[in-house]
């Protein structure tokens, strides 16, 4: 029987429960006590001998046609057992001894759905509780996919049901409950994992389950997929480590890592796809641990906080599988065209005069530069952002924008949606009730945290940043929203943090880029964090990387990443952000920064080209040419990345598929469909590159050219290794100061 409520009321409900919860998640994180922005490993508690834990068993009944059935859940516990000198657990059958007896199933049967979207995507949908929620719009997705049988025929045995479509089949095994992906030419790509699958291995996996916490009774859904030899995953996220994710846990939660050279992310993503040929993305907003054969080496684990699993199962290439998945969760606007120049930063300036001296540089230099950017010092007292421009340091910031825009450059700002105590803002937030609450109604934190859960906090806030878009700013920097209240949180939808922390990067990203859509036309701004959806607000960057080697290896495979995640846009800090950038390491890092699809320089220590010596500003100058001269070539890639769901900066998988070197390379990349870079990630003059498919490559430095396959190349002039496809056509466009002075009529095109 289902039972349908209110979201709201629902959750306002249960608010309680989650915030014990929570408090149980706290205790068992990792062992150790939880700090706040850690990442939380959701896998702990299903380690717990307090729970009970239910088995997906069998197929109680099931309507093919409209895709809607119910599954038996086998109860079971986790038992101690002592083998000599080994103690190890077991999940064993139990007979539950709840009162009364007859008021609770022992072995529940719950809801499970199966929803096609089209002929290459599948939803998958199954419930812990009886209690089914009313479907709300959701912020991850652009639309409710319809659900669409006319793809698929159906064909059902006593044993199992099968939908097939031109792409591929899902089987339905009715007894032991199992679901079986294939490929239209029948190859397995992946299955839920049963109970019976343990009878060849010493190591007893859990299979697909949920589990009761006996700390409060709440619920959590455990998807277990299986993981074949050679298979290989990719994704979730703005990760740093190895592109390949498997032997690896990966932590989905929203954190502020301090920068991209540890697991945890600014911007994890809660999808991935394999190897093999399908992609799976999760959706929900709660916690997710994936454990990718890191506990068991045949098992892809799903643990999720979330009560309920809602999944999307793809089949196809890995760009048709982006397709899909962008398709769901949208797709970004195209940036306007001054965004893909030269954004010059630091933090910070603090004046008129400080902005007016570094643009009158740029242009006295001949460095081509679009954006100006002021970071944390352009209010009244440093990092306390009250949307309003020092008066004693400003002496007229219209006017200021408005120079600044005859000379070719917009400007950016920073802000944070975080207002401490001392911020002559926080007592109006507090009186108009637009903050984060905790289970009292009061701060979870010292800080006020905007609450865009709420219209009226929205709307207060868009009113602030329409004020300096109006005033002539053109972009602002989305900076923080990681620190989502999570415990002891109460959202004004009525959600706890447990549902609403992940949230938080997609909810602020937006607000900011509707209303700068809105007064400006353009959709841009500068973020930092994100979760799925966010892809559709361009464009992040990747944090305050390390001024070392490791720093620019972790930005690179961190673009990589969030690139295989569904974002086509990505930027870095060239050269770092920590410490003053090494003149070798900053001149290694500037082809990289300026072969993406957004470059800035920004770091703590002031980074500005002639603050070092003229020879390197002359190198600096060269490597911002490049990428104007490529502008032609730029516009054209972005066009068709937006247009597919593409990344600019994409792994060489994407593009070379069928080329099984290509799915092993995280150090190069391909900027656009063209053009291969392959970065000096040390201190040398060359490096070993691989080039993917069968046609040769042309070293756009020298013009040599190079056979597929293992190549070790000198740099040219500019310290990269920079190749063009043979028989590729690359348009060049005269170098100018701005993109508002780019001569289109003088545009060439270059055979290779």
């Amino acid at each position: 029987m289902k039972y349908h409520h209110s979201l709201r009321a629902v959750v306002v409900a249960t608010t309680a429960a989650c915030t014990l919860t929570l408090h149980a998640q706290l205790r068992t994180n990792a062992g150790v006590q939880y700090l706040l922005s850690q990442s939380l490993d959701v896998s702990q508690e299903f380690l717990d001998l307090t729970n009970t834990y239910f088995f997906a068993d069998s197929l109680v009944s099931f309507d093919a046609a409209t895709g809607e059935g119910v599954v038996q859940w086998k109860r079971r516990q986790l038992m101690p057992r002592q083998a000599f000198n080994a103690n190890t657990f077991l999940h064993q059958p139990l007979q539950s001894l709840d009162f009364p007896t007859p008021a609770y199933d022992n072995n529940p049967s719950l809801s499970f759905r199966v929803e096609p979207v089209n002929g290459r995507t599948l939803r998958i949908r199954m419930l812990t509780t009886p209690v089914e929620l009313a479907t709300e719009e959701s912020p991850m997705l652009t639309a409710t996919p319809a659900v669409d049988f006319s793809a698929w025929k159906i064909s059902q045995t006593d044993s199992t049901t099968v939908y097939s479509s031109s792409q591929g089949s899902l089987t339905v095994c009715h007894y032991p409950w199992r679901l079986v992906l294939r490929d239209a030419d029948g190859k397995l790509l992946t299955q839920t994992r049963c109970w019976s699958d343990n009878d060849s291995t010493q190591i007893k996996v859990a299979p697909f389950s949920f589990m009761k916490r006996g700390s409060d009774n709440s619920r959590s859904i455990n998807p277990v997929f299986s993981l074949l030899p050679g298979e290989k995953i990719f994704g979730c996220g703005e990760s740093p480590t190895s592109l390949n994710k498997v032997g690896q846990k990966v932590n989905l939660f929203v954190t502020d890592p301090q920068g991209p050279e540890s697991p945890d992310m600014y911007k994890p993503i809660p999808f991935f796809f394999s190897s093999r040929g399908y992609g799976l993305f999760m959706h929900t907003s709660a916690p997710v641990t994936c454990d990718f054969g890191r506990s068991y080496i045949g098992a892809t684990k799903l643990f999720m906080a979330d009560e309920a699993m809602d999944i999307f199962l793809f089949m196809g290439t890995p760009k048709e599988i982006l397709g899909e998945y962008t398709s769901l969760v949208g797709r970004p606007a195209m940036p306007p065209l001054w965004s893909f120049g030269t954004w010059i930063s630091r933090i910070t300036y603090f004046s008129e005069k400080e902005g007016r001296e570094v643009v009158d540089q740029l242009r006295r230099l001949r460095i081509p530069a679009d954006v100006i950017h002021f970071d944390t010092g352009w209010f009244g007292t440093d990092w306390q952002c009250d949307y309003t421009f020092a008066a004693d340091r400003f002496d007229n910031p219209r006017r200021m924008l408005a120079d600044f825009r005859e000379q070719g450059f917009r400007t950016s700002l920073w802000q944070l949606p975080y207002f401490t105590p001392k911020n002559r803002l926080f007592p109006e937030l507090i009186e108009k009730n637009l903050y984060v609450h905790n289970g009292k109604g009061g701060l979870p934190y010292e800080d006020v945290v905007l609450d865009f859960t709420n219209p009226a906090t929205v709307e207060w806030y868009q009113q602030k940043i329409a004020g300096l878009l109006e005033l002539g700013v053109s972009a602002i920097k989305v900076d923080f929203g990681e620190g989502a209240p999570l415990h002891n949180a109460v959202y004004a939808n009525g959600r706890s943090g447990l549902y609403e922390h992940n949230l938080y990067p997609l909810r602020y990203n937006k607000a900011v880029a509707d209303i700068t859509r809105k007064v400006t036309g353009d959709q841009i701004i500068w973020a930092r964090s994100a979760w799925a959806g966010s892809q559709r607000y361009p464009l992040h960057w990747g944090g305050d990387a390390a001024t070392t080697d490791t720093g620019m290896e972790g930005s690179l495979r961190s673009g990589l990443s969030l690139g295989l995640s569904g974002f086509a846009f990505w930027s870095n800090d060239i050269g770092g952000f920590v410490t003053s950038t090494p003149e070798e390491l900053y001149r290694r890092w500037l082809p990289l920064g300026f072969l993406v699809s957004h470059s800035r320089i920004h770091g703590a220590p002031p980074t500005e080209p002639w603050l070092y010596n003229e020879a390197f500003t002359d190198y600096f100058r060269r490597c911002a040419e490049l990428k104007y001269r490529l502008m032609p070539y730029i516009r054209e890639q972005a066009e068709k990345c937006v247009a597919a769901g593409l990344p600019m900066m994409r792994a060489l998988l994407l593009e070379y598929p069928d080329d099984p070197g290509a799915w092993l390379v995280d150090d190069e990349y391909l900027f656009g469909e063209s053009l291969l870079v392959a970065p000096l990630l040390q201190s040398d003059t060359g490096r070993n590159v691989y080039l993917p498919g069968k046609t040769s490559w042309v070293d756009y430095q020298t013009g040599r050219t190079y056979a597929p396959g293992w190549n070790y190349i000198t740099a040219g002039d500019l310290q990269v290794i920079l190749l063009v496809r043979k028989g590729a056509v690359i348009p060049h466009i005269p170098v100018a100061q701005s993109t508002d002075w780019l001569q289109w009529d003088k545009v060439t095109n270059k055979r290779y």
